[in-house]
């Protein structure tokens, strides 16, 4: 009896065939509600994908579904009249089908932007029912975009695949640059944990691995077409077992043939302060934040017992002070009293011109300052987070009484360009200031070439959640995509120090106060998507959608279009 239920007879493999074909029937069946919680079901358990869980096996449950999905799509367009009736109702299906994966998706990865509202509660508690379900449901929108260009692009078999991955890399690529950009949790971050997956975004970055991890784990909808063309569907999925295999080879012979090299006579020091968002924004706290900075930073270490003595180079989060540093003689006086001959500091803080005109602007920017309290250089953040330090519509808004988080008065001003700088006794360093480091070939722009990163931060807005993991994996991308080393102070945390293929050489964990102690890599080589940017994710993609294109000239295109109902009909009968 055991050995006859062990044994796997064609009957068994039909019958299991059936049954795997009639699930995928059924959600692509699925109409009205059902549909739409299916879709959003599927998103949301898309979102475990990303840190800190890094679930990624999940979306070869979830991408198939939302293949499904969009196979059902011409049912919804069969009442309808005409041809150009039919094809606008699957577009409207297909794009539904994307809001609702869409809004499920960011719904569950963006929760935290909902505590940024509790920090003030008074002045923004009213917006959380307004904002919660608005964020995702306008990001959702983006995803809308990319089912319905894939629902165009639909046909049968394997390549429908291809279109689905072509399509969502587009919409996130778009999601990624237009209205200043958001591409936080692209897909293509869910193959950025093992460490050894990761290492191919030094080749294809962001945006290919975006294409990647949909054509890969969407493969096993390949064994589900009834009306396929394609011979032996399961080599499909055997392809892209192989395809995850080459990239995790190649990443663990990348890591094994590039140790952590590190510069001489730079002796790193973050200081983590974990202030609470009242005091960092409390001009009266002025005395009682820079005494807890000194505090901190000179504190004795097991790798440092004499505190600032043998550090080089301290560094600060960003927007550490609750005043402008640049008006504050007196702090400047005493960051120069804390530190030791031959140490610099490098710190976040805002900065005002003209204080008395009407004309001041404020800034957020990273000050390098020596032992003499002199600043030798300052960096002003070029890429402004919306309704955080700007607001849409700013001057029409603020009649209404509505202020973006920071409560900066007209908001802050953005900077004039992205450039390197040089810190006495370090190598030439960019500056990346809070999620400026999140956007991949605009963090680091072309031409002279920096030795390693830095990206200050204060993710205390976002509290005890999964927003700051997602934040620090995003960094760590950026690292493994430039091949340059990447030093992060974080206010509430997580700092860290980072080598250019993403290894964690240090960190403190969220939530804490202290020191870390840590000396800074070498940058390796410019990576191949260094050197070539987007345009090597872009070959990719053309290269994908010749083969679409040429496999919808082979097929009558009318056909392909209107053939998912019966498709589905044709499955529920065998």
């Amino acid at each position: 009896m055991l050995l006859d239920s062990l044994t796997y007879t064609p009957e068994r493999k039909r019958e299991r065939s059936h049954r795997t074909q009639g699930l995928a029937a059924a959600i692509s069946s699925a109409r009205g509600w059902r549909r739409s919680l299916i879709a959003c079901a599927a998103g949301a358990a898309s979102a475990l994908a990303h840190a800190p869980l890094h679930l990624w096996p999940i979306l070869f449950v979830t991408l198939p579904v939302l293949v499904w999905l969009i196979d059902g799509a011409p049912q919804t367009a069969s009442s309808a009249h005409s041809a150009l009736g039919r094809h606008w109702q699957k577009l409207k299906a297909s794009a539904g089908i994307g809001w609702w994966f869409g809004f499920g998706y960011f719904l569950v990865g963006l929760y935290w932007i909902s505590n940024a509202l509790l920090v003030d509660i008074k002045t923004f508690g009213w917006l959380l029912p307004i904002a919660v379900p608005a964020v995702p449901a306008g990001l959702a929108v983006f995803l809308a975009f990319g089912v319905a260009l894939a629902g165009m692009l639909w046909t049968r078999g394997a390549m429908r695949i291809v279109a689905l991955a072509i399509a969502l890399t587009v919409a996130e690529w778009v999601r990624g640059h237009v209205f200043s950009g958001f591409p936080w949790n692209a897909l293509g971050y869910a193959l950025t944990s093992p460490l050894e997956l990761a290492q191919s975004a030094s080749v294809f970055g962001l945006w290919g691995l975006t294409f990647l991890v949909v054509l890969i784990c969407a493969s096993p909808a390949a064994l589900i077409d009834a009306r396929s063309d394609t011979p032996r569907p399961w080599l499909i999925v055997l392809a892209a077992a192989g395809a995850l295999l080459g990239l995790a080879a190649f990443g663990a012979a990348r890591l094994s043939q590039t140790p952590t090299a590190f510069v001489d006579a730079v002796e790193l020091r973050i200081m983590q302060p974990n202030l609470p968002q009242d005091e960092k924004f409390n001009y009266s706290t002025k005395a009682q934040v820079l005494n807890h900075y000194a505090k901190l930073s000179a504190m004795p270490s097991t790798a440092h017992p004499g505190g600032l003595a043998e550090i080089t180079h301290l560094i600060w989060p960003e927007s550490a002070f609750p005043f402008y540093l640049n008006q504050e003689a007196n702090a400047l006086s005493e960051i120069g009293e804390l530190l030791p001959q031959g140490t610099t500091l490098i710190t976040g803080g805002d900065r005002i011109t003209e204080p008395q005109a009407s004309t001041s602007r404020i800034y957020n920017s990273i000050y390098v300052i020596d032992h003499h309290a002199a600043v030798l250089a300052v960096y002003d953040k070029l890429h402004l987070v919306p309704f955080g330090e700007y607001l849409p519509l700013q001057p029409l808004l603020e009649r209404f009484g509505i202020v973006q988080l920071t409560k900066i008065e007209g908001g802050f001003a953005t900077g004039a360009a992205r450039t390197m700088l040089a810190v006495p006794g370090a190598p030439p360093m960019l500056p990346l200031i809070c999620y400026e480091v999140i956007f991949p070939g605009e963090a680091v722009p072309a031409g002279e070439r920096p030795a390693w990163l830095l990206n200050v931060t204060n993710d205390g807005w976002f509290g005890n959640s999964s927003g700051p993991y997602q934040h620090l994996q995003q960094a760590r991308v950026r690292a493994i995509e430039e091949g340059l080393p990447l030093v992060r102070a974080a206010n509430t945390g997580i700092s860290a120090v980072i080598d250019p293929v993403g290894r964690l050489i240090a960190s403190l964990p969220l939530g804490s106060e202290g020191v870390l102690d840590a000396r800074l890599p070498q940058p390796l080589a410019p990576t191949l998507y260094a050197r070539f940017g987007d345009r090597t994710p872009a070959v990719l993609l053309a290269i994908a959608f010749g083969c679409l294109i040429a496999r919808l000239r082979r097929t009558d295109g009318g056909q392909t279009t209107d053939d998912g109902g019966k498709m589905t009909e044709e499955r529920t009968k065998d």
